[in-house]
């Protein structure tokens, strides 16, 4: 969702009167009320993996009224392309999916080389088909405004920071070779602690038994908000960051979006596939032989793509690093 906004901002670049609405899982609206180009957010009210040809057909037709004249579908499912279809938008723009010809009248073949990024691949969608992608992609950029962070910080019962503040992020939904081992995790904290810095553990419900490991090791002055803030309370908490630390996750992207200095680590998924897309971040990436092998457990059992990635080099980054 994050990685979209840069659709949104090159349709407003290109049609600055366009008028965008998103149909997106609740979830994720949090994040679209935070992205100026978007007009109105639009709840999709079905789980992943839900087919529910009724309840789309229903929701479909209400939307009829609304007139809207192009719809651009970004997963490539066949349910995805139902409602799009239903809602009788005249041009309805996607890309070869599972058995989507005819819901699909502006459809694309994706070509993986010519665009190898997730963020290319989107942005193409709001462009004529094979015309060439812009020098400079329109990178996210979430809107957070003192209001939303003053409530996030009362009803957290948490002050100001009153020093430079180091986000941890230190969980990975997808898997454990996604995630660097929580003991290099409070060996930061704990070195940054002792210069006089705040730390502030990020993370969803999922990650509480990760982020209590880091503070164990670390210390209690950590702050461990994981599990204990909504997603828009996440966003605008991380916007107070001065430095952020974290895995290739959802919280990466959306601390590149705030323009947060980042050091992004990266085991067994790819870099140049999803990257934090913001001149604010800086990568850290073994590439070794055996990555990127996008498993969720390391398939040989050393998960040394993490491993072998010291806590001694990431903090060198952040002290050589004066640009981020």
């Amino acid at each position: 969702m994050v990685m979209a906004q840069s659709l949104f901002r090159l349709i407003k670049q290109r049609h600055p009167g366009v008028q965008i609405d998103v149909l997106a899982p609740f979830w994720s609206l949090p994040l679209l009320h935070r992205m100026p180009e978007v007009h109105e957010a639009l709840d999709l009210p079905f789980k992943h993996g839900q087919l529910k040809l009724a309840a789309r057909y229903r929701l479909a037709r209400s939307l009829r009224d609304r007139g809207y004249d192009q719809a651009i579908v970004l997963p490539n499912s066949l349910k995805s392309a139902l409602i799009p279809f239903w809602a009788k938008i005249p041009v309805r723009t996607g890309y070869v999916g599972e058995w989507r010809w005819g819901l699909l009248n502006d459809i694309r073949r994706l070509d993986k080389t010519r665009l190898p990024m997730t963020v290319q691949r989107f942005v193409a969608l709001g462009m004529e088909d094979g015309d060439p992608l812009p020098a400079e992609l329109p990178y996210p950029r979430l809107a957070v405004t003192d209001g939303g962070v003053e409530i996030a910080l009362t009803r957290l019962n948490l002050a100001p920071p009153g020093a430079p503040l180091l986000a941890l992020c230190p969980g990975a939904e997808y898997g454990s070779a996604k995630r660097w081992p929580a003991e290099y995790f409070a060996e930061i904290a704990r070195t940054k602690l002792k210069q006089g810095w705040q730390v502030w553990l990020f993370g969803s419900e999922k990650d509480t038994a990760i982020t209590a490991q880091v503070r164990a090791i670390a210390g209690v002055e950590c702050v461990d908000l994981a599990g204990r803030t909504t997603l828009a309370e996440a966003i605008d908490l991380l916007s107070l960051a001065d430095r952020v630390v974290t895995n290739d996750s959802g919280l990466m992207h959306v601390a590149a979006a705030l323009g947060r200095r980042l050091i992004a680590i990266y085991g067994s998924s790819d870099p140049g596939f999803t990257p934090p897309l913001s001149t604010q971040a800086k990568i850290q990436w073994l590439k070794l032989s055996c990555s990127p092998c996008f498993q969720r457990e390391c398939p040989l059992g050393h998960l040394k793509c993490l491993r072998d990635l010291k806590p001694e080099q990431i903090l060198r980054v952040m002290d050589e690093a004066t640009e981020i």
